[in-house]
């Protein structure tokens, strides 16, 4: 039986001082190899619940397991298991300043002994992974230039080749093409899942960009007021479900919609 990269029971979530939870009693599961897309409009809680299941935030309420490790509310994870999930920013993250490669290597500081990640100690090894990650996001002639020479497109794939460079076993992608135009997002996108499936990684990303997400995702998560509203296979998603997710007007806000195929 499949197991689940992601177990979540009723979690919840508020910003210090904001009046409305940013996660308001989630539950889901996702199995290992799925493709999930978090759908939903700006302020659904995508975000902040990827950057949970990251491992960043503290005083949530639930229960949350990932890659088999439950989660505590105040207690990071060790760096050990920190490795095993990677994340891809909206904003990119990377440093600008250094080259490519050196960026792409950064990805490897979660796999290396912590004197050699303190010392920057790279082995053959490591530059064998970033050079096959490197190769895989198309940017191969890239490594020695520096990233603020690149444009956004070349960013992102720099960003991605990171994430693959860390061998990870989940990857979180915050918003990954919400900055490119619609055929470099498509190109962006086809690159992730591709390179995800191809190494038998599990996938989660968010967007509010409902025909990329039925176009690359395996099933998908609607959330509005950070509750889920549906959560549905990419084929029965309708598109009276999808309006609604997106429809101000809409009186039942936090309440669960109804999805027919």
């Amino acid at each position: 039986m499949m197991q689940n990269a992601i177990h979540i029971d009723d979690l919840s979530f508020g910003h210090h001082g904001a009046e409305q939870r940013a996660i308001d009693q989630v539950s889901l599961h996702i199995a290992a190899g799925e493709c999930v897309a978090l759908l939903g409009p700006s302020g659904a809680g995508k975000t902040t619940l990827l950057t949970l299941l990251d491992g960043r935030l503290r005083d949530w309420q639930g229960r949350v397991s990932v890659l088999g490790v439950p989660f505590e509310p105040n207690r990071a994870l060790p760096l050990e298991k920190r490795a095993e999930t990677g994340f891809i920013f909206q904003e990119f993250a990377l440093v600008e300043r250094s080259t490519v490669m050196r960026n792409v290597l950064n990805g490897r500081l979660g796999r290396m002994p912590g004197w050699r990640a303190l010392l920057g100690n790279v082995s053959k090894s490591d530059m064998d992974i970033a050079r096959s990650a490197l190769s895989d996001c198309g940017i191969a002639d890239l490594a020695d230039r520096r990233v603020d020479s690149l444009s956004g497109g070349q960013r992102q794939r720099v960003a991605i080749a990171r994430c693959l460079a860390q061998e990870p076993k989940l990857i979180f992608a915050d918003e990954p093409v919400s900055n490119l135009d619609p055929s470099r997002a498509a190109d962006i996108l086809t690159l992730l899942t591709s390179a995800a499936q191809a190494r038998g990684a599990t996938t989660v990303f968010s967007s509010h960009q409902p025909e990329l997400a039925r176009r690359f995702a395996d099933r998908i998560i609607g959330m509005r007021n950070g509750r889920i509203v549906f959560d549905v296979a990419t084929h029965d998603l309708t598109d009276d479900a999808t309006a609604a997710l997106y429809d101000d007007t809409d009186p039942a806000s936090g309440a669960r919609l109804k999805v027919v195929s």
